[in-house]
């Protein structure tokens, strides 16, 4: 089989149990520019576990912010909203009635939201890291190295994993 884009352009970053919430995982996808990351739900968060079903997902932050009215425009990214790590991007609710913040993980700015997953949500448990993806963000060039710092590599994380079946069992 063919490397798809994701694999073959992007390198795959890793930050585990975000704000120390067990199994709450996000990848990020590096591309091999530097210059544009993807953030997508991980492998082991609990929204991929079989038989969670996405109820709806809500780009609506707070009262005064919503990352659907992110408007970027020329090549500046003019109008793009700023995100720290810790900076939500969206909520998830599963049919179960678990909701769950997604967090951009890197600091940077919003370039895009995939609006395609608030009328196709299973797109997001289906192909989490291509068409399923939760946002785009752009780093600030002076930091496109440095954004990964505190992110697991592959490698890396699946030692996480291994280390959580190890001791749930």
């Amino acid at each position: 089989a063919a490397a798809g884009g994701a694999e073959r352009y992007f390198t795959r970053w890793y930050k585990p149990d975000v704000k120390g919430r067990p199994c709450e995982d996000f990848c990020v996808l590096q591309h091999s520019n530097r210059q544009i990351c993807v953030i997508t739900l991980a492998e082991a968060h609990p929204l991929l576990q079989s038989g969670k079903t996405i109820k709806s997902i809500n780009y609506q932050i707070s009262a005064n912010c919503s990352r659907l009215q992110n408007k970027v425009s020329g090549k500046s990214k003019r109008g793009a909203q700023f995100l720290t790590e810790l900076a939500p991007l969206c909520r998830i609710s599963s049919s179960d009635g678990e909701e769950y913040t997604i967090y951009s993980c890197i600091r940077g700015r919003l370039i895009e939201v995939n609006e395609n997953i608030l009328s196709n949500p299973a797109i997001l448990q289906e192909k989490p890291s291509t068409e399923g993806y939760i946002a785009v963000v752009l780093p600030k060039f002076e930091e496109s190295k440095s954004v990964t710092q505190g992110l697991l590599t592959q490698k890396e994380y699946e030692e996480v994993l291994l280390k959580r079946l190890h001791s749930s069992s």
